[in-house]
């Protein structure tokens, strides 16, 4: 009972009942006691999960929160309460948020746990008996049937038409028919076809098998322990929000320490005094409002992604979708349909294509690219009719949307046929009942049908493997009718050139019988079989999905398919969708890649396929060892531990496992890979806003500290109250700057490619919009002060003027950063949208009220200014604006010279 279970598929029945010390008639109630004992539960381990107060502790250790929280206790100092409330309201919001969004490891975890069965079927002490699933041990017999869930991992021992749904492990849309031969020691999770995995869903059949791992040691739990282990990458915007505080705190730390020295032993001004302007300085410098504003940008992102089917769970993943640099996608369900369908139809005399989209029996047959009428070829006629006699699913049509029951692959045989007989559509079911089947065997390889008409004429009707069918025909049906010799290889060329498309290849066949003939049995088809033709089958690629492809490229965004699939279909899937790059390695190719070696084959291979859950981690990990911003898409539980380590994993919504949409950050609705490139340009259409918001707020910030450190150093009143400051900063500044939250996508968004990683927000142009734009204000606001002060006004007057300079320049800029990266202001930039002019007329309102309401006036120190004042600050703003756009062509002309 030492071997681990990765080599018990290798092994017999009989050597792995020996290896485990079990039998056929189960163990013994004492021997499972003290397996019990040795192995626990099956279920898998609780991980640690902390508590709801540490991690809201946890929330504050952010240095831009702690800026905030100094900005709160310094607004406290000045006795300015109602701002203290609004700046500690801020912190505690965002900190709850930050509580919601914690613990999605372990949600998912939860997720896996669920997973497991609840009853399983077992034979101990010789007798069949029904447990819960925690109960069971290494060496169980369990019993397995058609709806149960996989209690375990086991190594079957018996097969009777056995298949079994493991797509949640390996991504491969059809169920795996099973048998009890033992396979290859280096064979992958998904060629294990006599192992049965915990669970996995039984489609069809009966079967038998002994369990070989509970709990932690499956491997649906070794995928849980891995996700445990995943640590997640800190998303770009974090990482670069982090710096701006870094920067913000720096810069606001030396001034303050710099201005102290210079007050007290130069200036010689009092240290009360000068310690109360410095607050003031601090309060003009921290950007108060941005912290909302940026949560604003982001909360309108998600509700925009929303509308294009991705529902985005942390908010800092939809930046982070917009600085995506490469996609790596599972292929079932995300690049293709998830829906199998019948592409190909191959008789003796033609090649048919077979058009048209998911189940619906509607679509066109193609000959040599052109529709032809199917009732101009008797044989596809005869190939519906078997396809739709021999066959047990169901195909229905439900408020337009067309969904099966039973086996995929039978349902698109039956849209076939559908799309074979239209428009009069034979009601082949009716006219041919059946008499008798054998169903479909792993051993036999092939399902068999006898159908008599109402003339009493009976059909054998047989679909299977070719190369199974091919043995018992002796002619093939000519398109005339007319029946010809057969000649087995050059139908198994043909079977061979389907599968290299990546196409399921099925032979169709038959033969006439009496009207007494009323049983079928085996030897009925031994021999003395038409066949009638190939029909090939595929997970078809959307059609959406070929052109979102092209879409990201376009946007240098790399696009890889990572699949559990065979390499084979993976390619063809590949090539249609337009994924040539490099030829397709496979899970046993990347395990004897060494770490540097993998790096380079993730340059130059698009397509990997046979993948366990631990390659599509490592691969992750690979990408973002190069400095790539990597998303994950996937929807099974193999998928979950590189969605949580891709710095943005997206989940399929519809056909997608709990533990996939726990892992991830978005979720998509429509389990579309169109929807993630649709979401990409959210991303960096929110991206470009934050961008924006920043380059507007922080020029703004600094104008109104360099108008208070030079009142300081000059021994002036300040031009600008404390609570003015305040008042500019969480209220205008918050609602002109969340204006540029609806901003919309530019039409060049997917044209860029994608900014490097660790590209920081305050880049060198940014630096000196902030020297040049903090200046211009500096200069407007203190003039206006002085004009007032010279004129004979009180200095509440001067003060009011110089409030209203500073937010009349804040309108005037926004317009400005609107197109700040146009070549030249346009009507549209002008115009602007309902948001912007919605929020310059709230605040416009808002200016006007405490300017000429008395309570407000006494709140905030105002006074009612005159008319012909307020005209001076349009005519102010519309010059800085003509000088911003000035200079604004003068560098872009001087950087696109230095370009070329």
């Amino acid at each position: 009972m030492s071997k681990t279970n990765a080599s018990y598929h290798a092994q017999s029945g009989d050597e792995v009942l020996q290896a485990l010390s079990s039998r056929s008639s189960g163990l013994t109630d004492d021997e499972v006691s003290a397996r019990l004992q040795q192995y626990g539960p099956n279920k898998l381990p609780q991980a640690p999960q902390t508590g709801t107060f540490t991690r809201f502790i946890k929330q504050f250790a952010n240095l831009l929160v702690i800026v905030l929280i100094v900005a709160g206790v310094l607004t406290a100092l000045l006795q300015h309460w109602i701002d203290s409330f609004v700046i500690f309201g801020v912190v505690i919001v965002n900190a709850i948020i930050g509580v919601i969004q914690e613990g999605k490891a372990e949600k998912a975890m939860d997720s896996i746990r669920n997973m497991l069965a609840l009853k399983a079927a077992v034979i101990r002490n010789g007798k069949r008996r029904t447990l819960e699933g925690d109960s069971l041990v290494p060496g169980d017999i369990v019993l397995l049937e058609a709806g149960d869930k996989v209690p375990a991992d086991l190594r079957l021992l018996r097969s009777h038409g056995l298949a079994i749904q493991e797509s949640l492990l390996t991504g491969e849309s059809l169920p795996v028919e099973k048998h009890t031969k033992a396979v290859s020691e280096d064979a992958g999770l998904g060629d294990r076809e006599c192992l049965a995995f915990s669970g996995t869903s039984v489609t069809a059949g009966q079967g038998m098998g002994v369990v070989i791992a509970t709990g932690a040691t499956t491997e649906i739990g070794r995928i849980g322990g891995l996700l445990s282990d995943v640590q997640k990458l800190t998303t770009p915007l974090v990482e670069q929000m982090d710096v701006l505080a870094k920067w913000i705190t720096g810069i606001i730390l030396a001034i303050a320490v710099v201005l102290l020295l210079v007050g007290t032993w130069i200036l010689e001004q009092p240290f009360t005094e000068l310690f109360l302007a410095v607050v003031g300085l601090s309060v003009a410098a921290i950007p108060e409002g941005l912290p909302a504003v940026l949560t604003i940008t982001l909360a309108v992102g998600v509700q925009s992604m929303a509308k294009r089917n991705a529902i985005v769970r942390v908010l800092p993943a939809i930046e982070t979708l917009g600085s995506v640099s490469v996609i790596c996608s599972d292929k079932t369900g995300t690049f293709t349909r998830n829906e199998m369908m019948v592409v190909s139809a191959v008789t003796q005399d033609a090649h048919f294509e077979v058009d048209g989209e998911g189940y619906a029996p509607v679509g066109d047959i193609l000959l040599d690219g052109e529709p032809t009428a199917p009732q101009q070829h008797s044989v596809l006629r005869d190939m519906a009719r078997l396809s739709a006699l021999c066959n047990d699913a169901e195909i229905h049509s439900k408020s337009g949307q067309w969904g099966i029951e039973g086996d995929p692959m039978e349902a698109a045989l039956l849209s076939f046929a559908g799309k074979v007989t239209m428009p009069d559509g034979g009601d082949f079911r009716h006219d041919w009942p059946r008499t008798d089947v054998l169903p479909f065997d792993s051993a036999r390889q092939f399902m068999a049908t006898l159908n008599h008409n109402h003339n009493g004429t009976g059909l054998v009707l047989v679909k299977g493997a070719p190369e199974v069918i091919l043995k018992r025909c002796g002619s093939v049906l000519s398109g005339d009718g007319s029946h010809s010799d057969l000649v087995p290889e050059a139908w198994l060329d043909k079977a061979e050139a389907l599968a290299r498309q990546g196409q399921r290849v099925l032979a169709l066949a038959g033969k006439l019988v009496s009207a007494e003939h009323t049983v079928l049995a085996a030897q009925d088809v031994d021999n003395g079989l038409c066949l009638l033709g190939l029909v090939g089958l595929i997970d078809p690629p959307r059609q959406e999905a070929i052109e979102a492809v092209k879409t990201c490229r376009a946007a240098r965004i790399q696009v890889k398919m990572i699949t559990g699939d065979h390499a084979v279909t993976a390619q063809a899937i590949g090539k249609q969708l337009g994924l040539a790059h490099g030829s397709v390695l496979t899970g046993t190719q990347l395990d004897a890649l060494s770490d540097d070696e993998l790096k380079q084959a993730v340059q130059s291979t698009d397509i990997f396929a046979r993948t366990t859950p631990e390659h599509k981690l490592r691969l992750v990990m690979a990408l973002q060892s190069l400095g790539l911003t990597v998303s994950m898409t996937g929807d099974g539980v193999n998928d979950a531990p590189s969605l949580k380590r891709a710095d943005a994993g997206v989940a399929m919504g519809l056909k997608g496992s709990e533990a996939a949409k726990e892992a991830a950050e978005v979720v998509l609705a429509d389990d579309n890979f169109a929807s993630i490139a649709a979401a990409v340009e959210q991303g960096r259409t929110v991206y470009a806003n934050i961008k924006k918001v920043v380059s507007w707020t922080l020029p703004t910030n600094a104008g109104e500290a360099l108008t208070i450190i030079v009142a300081m150093l000059a021994g002036l009143p300040y031009p600008i109250t404390p609570v003015q400051i305040l008042w500019v900063n969480m209220i205008t500044a918050v609602t002109l700057g969340m204006a540029l939250a609806f901003e919309p996508t530019d039409k060049d968004t997917m044209k860029k490619p994608p900014r490097p990683r660790g590209q920081a927000l305050i880049q060198p142009a940014l630096v000196w919009q902030i020297m040049l734009v903090g200046s211009l204000f500096f200069l407007a606001v203190f003039s206006i002060y002085q004009y007032a002060i010279e004129a004979g006004h009180e200095v509440e007057y001067a003060r009011t003027q110089a409030m209203n300079m500073l937010v009349g320049l804040e309108i005037f800029y926004l317009f400005f950063i609107r197109t700040m990266h146009r070549r030249s202001i346009s009507l549209s930039g002008i115009r602007g949208t309902r948001v912007v002019w919605s929020a310059v007329g709230f605040v416009v309102i808002a200016q006007l009220a405490i300017c000429y309401i008395p309570v407000l006036q006494t709140v905030f120190g105002t006074r009612a200014p005159d008319i012909t004042d307020n005209l001076l600050i349009v005519l102010t703003g519309i010059v800085m604006l003509i000088v911003l756009e000035m200079e604004k062509v003068i560098r872009l002309n001087v950087y696109a010279r230095v370009k070329k």
